[in-house]
């Protein structure tokens, strides 16, 4: 093509958006962050499978009961709580969740002695429950600093409610995943009373606020910070003077426990003793220790006290990790699968044309749609290997495409008339769009269910097609028009 034939296709709207669209995609990926140490990889956000970390299966400790009862449901539900010391939710006329893993012969005594029945019996939790764990997870993974770390929920066949979430975690080692997202996350004050017996303060759904954790420069010594609301704060002083602590510290030493678990214990300081004897104190610090375990200790606790604990508790039921090197070698193996792909692409196509000017512009058309889905892929997803395997689907659906239009576009080795050439080129893309309709139709369903191994890919599919239907086959059909009419 001359220099005036560029410059008119360069013009066109449909060609125009193309090459926007795969510069802002490639400054997406490689400068905005910049990221050189990540070389090619640029910002691009890659899963389990090419980065490594670890995956866990955790089981919810609760139940759902299906009830029928002709006496008080209000009744019901204290007598169970009583009985099992636990929280039972209503979650509608008919069920109850109880947030604990008891077996149904050992609800139906509390059933019968409150005037009920058990109608249905399974394992899990409410929707709205689950949805809570989910958001709660999801702040605590965030706090890691994980980008669409992966957190599904499963139910069981046959079953209604979730019994079962599994969280994907690139980059974290199995330990820190332990810490941070299989554990309920209960944290409690308690003080000490007389001997090793001690007395219930407050759990943290009162804290309102919570600080990085810090060294102390004089113990070296690392420590979280925390604010009380008012209610927490008047609690605090009330036991602290109730029970002893003020006028005797050293023999009643503040606990503070994460899942029942002392991650703090120690008399009150002085000039905490003299403040509580004024007024609540709203601001409190919990120690962990020093060096890197007590650093370690700091920021698992902030992430609890941050993001809350988890309305029931959780069993690790399965588990899994990816070595790093693993998923090294996982990107070099796809990266040269792609070129191969490709390469075979471009040669399928030569062979069948026989002409380079044609051949050219579809690899290359080819290549902008990956680097478009790619910088889309940067802000909205992970790269794993279902997602891999998506983008190179879309490499081969997008060539079928493009060889339609220029099969029907070409008369006698030659474009047509302008008039006719529209005409052949509307009936390509009507094809195209409605076996690109068929497509989104059937990946939707996968798309927005929580099925960890095939979403990625269905929703790489899914863009690749309107990606392709709205940006790159128009392009390609004023390009071959341009090269073929020379």
């Amino acid at each position: 093509m001359n220099t005036e034939t560029i410059k008119k296709l360069l013009k066109d709207w449909r060609v125009a958006l193309l090459l926007l669209l795969v510069i802002g995609s490639l400054v997406g990926i490689y400068l905005v962050p910049p990221n050189p140490e990540k070389g090619l990889e640029g910002n691009l956000q890659f899963g389990l499978d090419l980065e490594g970390g670890s995956w866990l299966q955790l089981e919810f400790q609760s139940v759902v009961v299906g009830y029928s009862t002709t006496g008080s449901v209000d009744d019901l539900v204290a007598n169970l709580r009583t009985a099992l010391d636990t929280e039972v939710i209503r979650i509608d006329e008919n069920h109850l969740e109880i947030r604990k893993d008891v077996q149904r012969g050992d609800l139906e005594p509390i059933f019968v002695g409150s005037g009920a029945s058990i109608v249905t019996y399974q394992k899990g939790v409410s929707a709205y429950t689950a949805d809570e764990v989910k958001r709660i997870l999801n702040e605590k993974v965030n706090a890691l600093g994980m980008q669409d770390a992966r957190i599904n929920l499963l139910t069981p066949t046959g079953s209604e409610f979730p019994q079962y979430v599994r969280i994907e975690l690139a980059g974290v080692d199995m330990a820190t995943a332990q810490d941070i997202v299989a554990q309920q996350g209960v944290f409690e004050i308690r003080i000490q009373t007389a001997g090793n017996e001690t007395e219930h303060v407050l759990y943290g759904d009162q804290i309102t606020s919570v600080s990085v954790p810090q060294k102390d420069p004089y113990s070296q010594e690392w420590g979280v910070g925390f604010t009380l609301s008012d209610a927490g704060a008047e609690a605090f002083r009330d036991a602290a003077l109730r029970y002893g602590a003020v006028d005797n510290p050293s023999a009643h030493h503040l606990i503070m426990l994460l899942d029942n678990k002392t991650v703090y214990s120690a008399p009150l300081a002085g000039n905490l003793v003299s403040e509580l004897r004024s007024g609540p104190v709203r601001s409190l610090s919990a120690t962990t220790g020093t060096g890197d375990a007590g650093l370690d200790a700091a920021m698992t606790l902030e992430i609890h006290l941050r993001a809350g604990a988890l309305p029931v508790k959780v069993d690790i039921v399965g588990s899994g990790s990816v070595p790093a090197a693993l998923g090294e070698q996982f990107k070099t193996t796809i990266v040269i699968a792609g070129l191969l792909a490709l390469l075979t692409v471009g040669l399928v196509i030569y062979y069948r044309y026989r002409e380079a000017a044609i051949v050219l512009p579809m690899v290359a058309i080819n290549l902008s749609e990956i680097i478009i889905l790619l910088g889309i892929a940067r802000f909205a997803i992970q790269l794993d290997l279902a997602t891999i395997a998506g983008l190179i689907a879309v490499m081969g659906t997008g060539i079928d495409q493009l060889v339609i239009i220029t099969d029907e576009v070409l008369h006698e080795g030659r474009v047509p008339s302008p008039s006719l050439y529209l005409k052949r080129y509307g009936r390509a893309l009507g094809i195209i769009a409605l076996s690109a309709a068929t497509v989104v139709i059937a990946m939707l369903p996968l798309a927005l269910m929580d099925l960890s191994t095939l979403r990625g890919f269905a929703i790489i599919t899914i863009l690749g097609v309107l990606v392709g239907i709205l940006v790159t086959r128009p392009a390609y059909g004023k390009i071959v028009m341009a090269i073929l009419s020379r």
